[in-house]
């Protein structure tokens, strides 16, 4: 299997945690299709962890909770396939999962098999009681194989954390996508980490194993289980914006049912998610890097010679952040300039031939450009 753009989707996790059942997944699916989340790619539905009971049967398979789930996991499967959407589950590489149900070590075979009887198309695989002993390149190869023999196409998402330096290594598992951070929570401290948490390891990015910075709390307005705190929709629209910069699988957390209108049209921005959804994925550069006044200039080569430009401010106050052409690439003797499109507000900025700044920008605040090369 070869997945060519960063997946798309819905998460249980942050919003639900452990309280999970049919009846939220099969309303979850319903949004998906009529709110348009799935015209905009968001394809896979994702259950995360807390989904079966706390023993194996005695087949050695994982059993659904009956509670939660009364008609098992392939009528689920069929109820989400039926929407057109793809469904996806959840593991763990050690014994237990993070939340204490049984994983997969030493049962990666069976289990894959499994998920592929019920219908499965995604398996989010974590990282939580695996024995001392063992490392994780070995582990996550071993359910990479699995997937990759079990009858069906299974993405694979590795859930380490970025732990043991997986930036090195985790391609040679057959991860389609790997976890570069530890967890998000929805409040603007643990955005501005994980945006930090890149530094050094951008260049690791490629298409096929596409880095994962978490799943997206834009929603979630300090509600759910990592609802700490929560964040402004100012805050959720450049938390966005650097995931679809940098690439990042684009999966919700939110409780779909009751998310606002403003944040509807976040996830919804068909120009932001065609920045992360593009073919070339390129990966991106800095034109600064956390520079010393809190700033982040953050560019990428796009499909067809567009650039796509984020402005960050990620300080508590007031700034202005300068964009100079020939930092991007285009001399000042080329005869070129680079005409600006808001991706937030769907509208021209202007002709950039020298210095652009930006207008005062809030505190957490940002812009995101698409730039067209033209001649002056």
């Amino acid at each position: 299997m070869i997945v060519r753009k960063p997946p798309m989707g819905w998460n249980s996790w942050n919003t639900f945690a452990a309280d999970i059942h049919e009846k939220l997944i099969f309303e979850t699916a319903d949004r998906m299709v009529a709110d348009g989340y799935l015209d905009a790619g968001y394809e896979y539905l994702v259950i995360d962890d807390c989904w079966s009971l706390r023993e194996r049967g005695e087949d050695g398979r994982i059993v659904p909770d009956p509670e939660k789930f009364p008609h098992g996991m392939k009528a689920v499967a069929d109820y989400v396939h039926a929407k057109g959407l793809k469904f996806g589950m959840y593991s763990c590489c050690g014994s237990l999962t993070c939340a204490g149900f049984p994983a997969s070590y030493e049962h990666e075979f069976l289990d894959a098999a499994t998920f592929a009887e019920w219908g499965v198309d995604f398996l989010k695989y974590d990282n939580c009681y695996k024995p001392m002993e063992e490392n994780d390149p070995k582990l996550y190869r071993r359910m990479g194989m699995a997937l990759a023999n079990c009858g069906r196409d299974i993405l694979f998402s590795a859930c380490n954390w970025g732990a043991d330096e997986s930036h090195k290594w985790i391609k040679e598992t057959g991860a389609h996508m790997w976890r570069s951070t530890g967890d998000i929570m929805d409040n603007w401290a643990s955005v501005k980490s994980l945006i930090e948490q890149q530094a050094g390891i951008w260049q690791y990015n490629g298409q096929g194993c596409f880095n994962d910075m978490d799943m997206l709390i834009v929603g979630m307005y300090g509600k759910g289980n990592v609802g700490l705190g929560g964040c402004t929709t100012e805050e959720y629209r450049t938390h966005f914006s650097f995931w679809a910069l940098y690439g990042s699988p684009l999966m919700m957390g939110c409780d779909l049912r009751t998310v606002n209108d403003e944040c509807r049209e976040i996830l919804l921005n068909r120009e932001v998610i065609a920045v992360d959804q593009d073919e070339a994925y390129r990966q991106p550069f800095y034109l600064n890097a956390m520079h010393n006044d809190g700033t982040i200039v953050l560019c990428r080569l796009l499909e067809g010679g567009d650039v796509a430009v984020g402005l960050f401010n990620m300080t508590d106050s007031p700034r202005r952040i300068s964009l100079t052409l020939g930092d991007i690439g285009i001399n000042a003797a080329s005869g070129k300039a680079l005409l600006m499109r808001d991706l937030w507000k769907h509208e021209e900025v202007g002709r950039l031939t020298g210095i652009y700044r930006t207008p005062e920008l809030a505190p957490h605040a940002s812009m995101l450009l698409r730039c067209r090369v033209v001649d002056r």
